[in-house]
């Protein structure tokens, strides 16, 4: 039998697409529906490996623990992750398949994969009751509708009715949505069944007349509004879509439990992947995750990190040219924390050979490592458990670069010298015990009275927010209407909205 389905889009990036669907992931699967996650065409460089060694996008992998269901590559089949503002590494079912421009991916490649897109959500169709599906930027780039493959495209092909949601707190919503569905095809429109309010704030009240107008202009009505949640934290999806600086991870609100907070720089590299690996740092009562880009403000950190990146030449240079290098080669000297994360990791080295990623050939790296890096053409991807600390260690491993240690302590698959450390496993700091040691050695190297809570658990933490987002669905959508969407289709009456795509 084949299981129902539906397209969450958006006016624009970062509408909320990732997280509404996430929400009615959980929603379906407390009221005992068998669901899944399914998002076409991600652009990401926060990404995951599941179980069978494939590549997703982060997003995917958390809806899919939203569901309950573990994380498979028929999630998310097509994964760009971009090197430049003009080029992406292109990833089919978890592998990566080559390195394309914009142009020459748009120009043709794009539509070779709609096939085994379609063919992935039909496989999920057949397996779970119903399938949530994630658009992509907005489906109305009426640019780029032609080799669609993950909006409008992938709804026409399976036939998914269309919920569109709108972010409130930015301003414009209605013009959004309005412009949105006009800008459509008939046959496209003919799926839009209508629309989600997202990060609503004050008396909603005040926003029904708008929302009985829009009905009115579009013959479309509103599945919900759902209030503006702080403190989600939830996977984000893509690297490039904002400057981080001085933007601070959100933390649980409670009080150290010793006599001092711990303060955590994150050095904001260009292509900055995984960047989610500080999450669980910030999710430790006392523990304060700011990203930087200037020497001066890693001045007052406890601990400097340098996350993950798709481009570690490109980084080391911007670490050189933001002084940021030799802050770092000061606070290793000085004895004051350092860790780095797999493109971080690297740039910690004594060296990088790489005629693969940026094609620079031999590059000296910051040398607080005794580690020596070569790219390779083959792509490492791995879910690695080991010990360290002391402590039990779970992780994944997503790099072209291999790593030779040549000394230091051994620390997971990297070193540790003093008080640096570093490993290319993401999500290591995700194990409980591993991140309270880590955090307990980083304070003493400190000199910081600051002792890790004794009882925080990520993942009790992370399923926590994964039911906050059901609750906004359950409490402030009409999921009546959603469910029967999903198990029967779009309406059959849904009128026209000129002037329809050009």
């Amino acid at each position: 039998m084949r299981g129902g389905g539906l397209l969450v889009a958006g006016t624009t990036s970062d509408a909320g697409k990732s997280v509404v669907t996430a929400g009615i992931c959980r929603w379906l699967v407390r009221q005992g529906v068998k669901v899944a996650p399914f998002k076409g065409q991600n652009m990401s460089l926060n990404s995951f490996v599941t179980r069978e060694g494939a590549e997703i996008g982060r997003a995917q992998a958390m809806q899919a623990q939203a569901a309950r269901v573990e994380p498979s590559a028929l999630m998310n089949p097509v994964l760009l992750k971009p090197g430049s503002d003009r080029s992406s590494q292109v990833v089919l079912m978890g592998r990566p398949v080559g390195e394309l421009s914009a142009r020459g991916y748009h120009g043709g490649r794009q539509r070779e994969l709609f096939e085994p897109v379609l063919a992935c959500l039909e496989e999920l169709r057949s397996t779970y009751d119903a399938v949530i599906c994630e658009g992509a930027g907005s489906p109305a780039e009426i640019n780029l509708r032609r080799t669609d493959i993950v909006n409008m495209g992938i709804a026409r092909a399976a036939r998914l009715p269309v919920v569109v949601v709108g972010d409130i707190d930015r301003g414009g919503v209605f013009a959004q949505f309005f412009g949105t569905t006009a800008l459509l095809s008939p046959e496209d429109q003919a799926l839009v069944a209508g629309y989600l309010v997202n990060k609503f704030r004050g008396d909603v009240t005040l926003l029904e007349p708008g929302l009985d107008m829009l009905y009115g202009l579009t013959g479309r009505r509103t599945f919900g509004v759902l209030p503006y949640a702080h403190g989600l934290g939830i996977d984000e999806e893509d690297g490039l879509r904002v400057s981080l600086r001085g933007a601070v991870r959100e933390s649980v609100v409670a009080p150290p439990v010793g006599e001092d907070v711990l303060r955590v720089a994150v050095c904001a590299v260009p292509l900055m992947s995984n960047f989610t690996d500080v999450d669980a740092l910030a999710a430790e009562p006392g523990v304060i995750v700011r990203f930087v880009d200037r020497p001066e403000e890693l001045a007052d950190a406890d601990l400097a990190v340098v996350p993950g990146t798709r481009g570690t030449v490109k980084a080391l240079a911007w670490l050189r040219e933001r002084g940021l290098a030799d802050a770092l080669v000061r606070r290793a000297a000085e004895g004051r924390p350092v860790l780095g994360v797999c493109g971080g990791f690297q740039a910690l080295g004594e060296r990088i050979d790489d005629e693969v990623e940026s094609k620079a050939g031999t590059v000296d790296g910051l040398g607080l490592l005794p580690v020596r890096v070569r790219f390779a053409p083959e792509k490492t991807l791995a879910r690695p458990a080991g010990e360290a600390l002391g402590e039990r260690v779970e992780g994944y491993e997503i790099h072209h670069g291999v790593a030779e240690v040549l000394g230091g302590e051994p620390f997971l698959d990297g070193c540790r010298v003093g008080a640096v450390w570093g490993t290319h496993w993401h999500g290591s700091l995700e194990s409980d015990g591993f991140r309270r040691a880590f955090l307990r050695e980083v304070a003493a190297a400190a000199g910081r009275r600051f002792v890790p809570a004794p009882d925080t658990s990520f993942g009790a933490l992370r399923e926590e927010q994964l039911d906050r987002l059901g609750d906004l669905i359950e409490e402030h959508a009409d999921t009546d209407a959603l469910w029967k969407l999903i198990e029967s289709g779009p309406p059959a009456d849904l009128p026209f909205v000129p002037p329809g795509a050009p």
